[in-house]
């Protein structure tokens, strides 16, 4: 935190230390004027394209003493300005009542086992257990055992068709590197085989149970796993009880190095399905390989012109969800024995709702689709013919199907901003849905309120949101607001219960939620509308849904807060940079935040497709131009709280570092500008409850802070 009257005379020998190790020369009385939480701006200049490009925190990117004292002085401030915020504690003890219930996952179902997740409420990690057909259950794997800290979790599981053995992988501290280990389901005992170097890949199994077919990459040579870059994914089969080392090649591109695998096998083992993705562009190529023996691999789809997720298959028919000439996604039947598009069957027309999700259970087509961001799910024959439409608990989201082609029933759960996730069974037989499992939470959801509005955006485009709060609020522009958003990479922001949100809503806060454009919430047209050099149409989105709030009367911009991760960090970038007028408090959280070096780093490369590269000389100008790092300038900002983590190997911590670093060289006004790194940590997937909780206290606690609110001695 940056406080101009608070830069004398602390911490002098590490002030030195990184005057020193920029190679600067300091008298002793230059040192006194110099905090160690003030990164020196260095000389890096460059020139992309004929322009010459500032990069004075560049050395930030580097793992080196002056990186590492000034992360531990940062983290120092920021825990120390957090934990001094009164009552903070009746936060942090709210939500923990509220998290504090069971929570079960929708069952699945291998051989005679079923496999589900529990969580007793405060558990670090969820727990895998097996229920046999008999009707005993046990603990299947416990990720909680596998560290003191539950920094440990769960990144995947894959059970053998027989459901006698479980593939299974970990993630360390929040990484995306999986480890997949192997345990026998009946006598619970690992086996040797270790799989390594794993990133964006399942494991599936082969028919005959005897392996898995999985991608992966070679180790890093770099020297740094968390930052070198990813490339040149491969398809290998592990035979079980043999080493990784003997594992067979089955594909690989290596005059195509950005091109990656996502394996499966066909429901009846007849297939190995590759599909052939490319960045993060939704479109992909599609290739399989019978597994008849001594089959060669064929390239179905060749070209990256559309989005192709395989459903299922009757021998040599393909069913795919695609969205190719239909945005909003069709179904449709390919003969790979006949493959010209010419012989193409549509089987489930493109409709005016975007598909979210498709599965084939019981010989027929369950499609969920997104009617204005809420979830609709509908059944239709394998012919495309409609059946019915599903009736639903509500206006929420649905998750699933989750179901066989073999079976007469299907699970699918149900949730929104404020009702806990509960799972429903549907039934075939009856044509109708009944309760699976519902939680018992220590709220009573009927006490507050979700709503949907639209708002027209600056340049009339239309624009859902969802605002939620606590019944009895009174409109009268002075409600403690959080506006949450992401707006990219085609994915869709549906309503997701979260405790944490109602413990918000009990401090007397509104959650808003608009679905920006660059989301799939209207399919791909909508995408397209937030992408590459329409991302500024993501922003304006954005800025439109806070000056909606105001002229509501819901808030005012002293009591906005602004919050997104990720891709949504860069959102907060850019509100940070372009209208730090609307909002008293943003926090930009796990954010890519240099946009012309992006790309340099681990799976950043990926991301080209949806934001362009600055190596691009046409795309160059319209990345320059939002880059939040470099379009901070001297002025007042609102209270910043920059977050990230040190394991983050999705978006590494650099773009944070720099960022913070530059808004608090130019912070011109009073606000505080704070970073929170966590440590053992990454992107957000696995993180343990305990750190959950903490991490929504600080947030809620910095935004009330900002407003300047009191948290009240108990929050109920």
């Amino acid at each position: 935190m940056i406080f101009k009257s608070k830069m004398k005379k602390r911490h002098l020998v590490l002030a030195g230390l990184t005057l020193a190790l920029m190679g600067c020369q300091a008298t002793q009385q230059e040192t006194e004027e110099v905090s160690p939480l003030v990164a020196i701006a260095g000389d890096t200049v460059e020139s992309i394209h004929g322009v010459e490009v500032a990069d004075p925190y560049r050395y930030l990117e580097e793992e080196s003493a002056l990186t590492t004292s000034w992360v531990k002085a940062q983290q120092a401030e920021g825990k120390a300005y957090l934990s001094g915020i009164t009552n903070k504690q009746a936060v942090v003890d709210r939500i923990t009542e509220l998290w504090n219930y069971e929570k079960v996952s929708a069952p699945f179902e291998h051989g005679d086992n079923t496999f589900f997740y529990r969580n007793d409420g405060l558990q670090a990690q969820s727990v895998l257990f097996v229920k046999t057909k008999d009707g005993q259950e046990k603990v299947a794997l416990d990720p909680n055992s596998l560290s003191t800290d539950g920094t440990v979790a769960l990144s995947g599981v894959s059970v053998s068709g027989d459901g006698k053995t479980l593939a299974y992988g970990v993630s360390k501290s929040g990484s995306d590197w999986q480890q997949w280990q192997f345990v026998d389901v009946e006598s619970g005992e690992a086996l040797s085989d270790e799989l390594k170097w794993i990133k964006f890949s399942k494991a599936v199994w082969n028919k005959d149970n005897t392996g898995v077919y999985y991608s992966r990459y070679d180790a890093p040579e770099g020297g740094n796993a968390l930052a070198d870059v990813n490339f040149n994914q491969k398809v290998y089969f592990h035979k079980l009880g043999t080493e990784q080392s003997q594992d067979a090649l089955i594909y690989e591109r290596p005059q195509n190095k950005d091109w990656g695998f996502g394996a499966d096998v066909s429901e009846a083992g007849d297939y190995l399905l590759i599909s052939v993705w490319q960045g993060t562009d939704s479109r992909n190529r599609f290739f399989y390989k019978p597994l008849d023996g001594k089959s060669d691999v064929v390239e179905l789809i060749i070209n990256l012109e559309a989005e192709y997720s395989f459903l299922g298959n009757d021998k040599s028919v393909f069913y795919f969800k695609t969205d190719l000439d239909a945005p909003n996604g069709k179904v449709i039947a390919v003969d790979v024995n006949q493959p010209e598009k010419s012989n193409w069957k549509t089987i489930v027309a493109e409709s005016s709702d975007p598909i979210s999700d498709i599965a084939i259970i019981n010989d027929h087509l369950v499609v969920s689709y997104l009617h204005d961001v809420l979830g609709k799910l509908t059944i239709f024959s394998m012919n495309g013919e409609k059946r019915q439409d599903v009736s639903l608990p509500g206006k929420g989201k649905v998750a699933g199907p989750y179901g066989k082609r073999s079976k007469d029933y299907f699970y699918y759960v149900f949730n929104s901003y404020v009702q806990p996730k509960t799972t429903y069974k549907f039934d075939f037989k009856t044509g109708k849905s009944s309760l699976f499992a519902e939680p018992k939470v220590s709220f009573n959801p009927e006490n507050y309120v979700s709503e949907q509005v639209f708002y027209t955006s600056k340049d009339g485009t239309r624009v859902p949101m969802m605002i939620s709060y606590k019944k009895g609020l009174k409109k009268n522009g002075a409600n403690p607001t959080l506006l949450y958003a992401y707006g990219g990479f085609a994915i869709s922001l549906t309503p997701r219960f979260s405790p944490a949100n109602i413990a918000w809503m009990d401090m007397g806060g509104i959650y808003a939620v608009p679905n920006l454009r660059g989301g799939a919430e209207y399919g791909e047209s909508w995408h397209k509308a937030g992408m590459l050099d329409k991302k500024q149409n993501v922003f304006d989105d954005y800025y439109a849904a806070a000056e909606y709030l105001i002229d509501e009367n819901y808030t005012n911009k002293t009591k906005l807060g602004a919050y997104g991760r990720s891709n949504g960090g860069l959102l907060m970038g850019a509100t940070l940079t372009q209208r730090p007028d609307l909002f008293s408090a943003v926090l930009p959280a796990v954010g890519v935040l240099d946009m012309l070096r992006f790309q340099k780093f681990t799976i950043g490369w990926a991301w080209t497709s949806e934001y362009g590269s600055a190596d691009v000389a046409e795309q160059f100008p319209a990345l320059l131009a939002y880059s939040p790092y470099h379009n901070v300038t001297e002025r007042s900002y609102p209270a910043t709280m920059v977050m990230t983590a040190d394991h983050d190997d999705r978006v590494v911590p650099l773009h944070s570092f720099k960022f913070g670093a530059m808004m608090q060289a130019k912070q011109t006004g009073d606000a505080p500008v704070i970073m929170r790194i966590e440590s053992k940590a990454g992107h957000g997937a696995g993180k343990p409850t305990s750190m959950k909780i903490d991490e929504f206290a600080d947030i809620y606690s910095f935004l009330f802070e900002s407003f300047g609110l009191k948290i009240p001695a108990k929050v109920n």
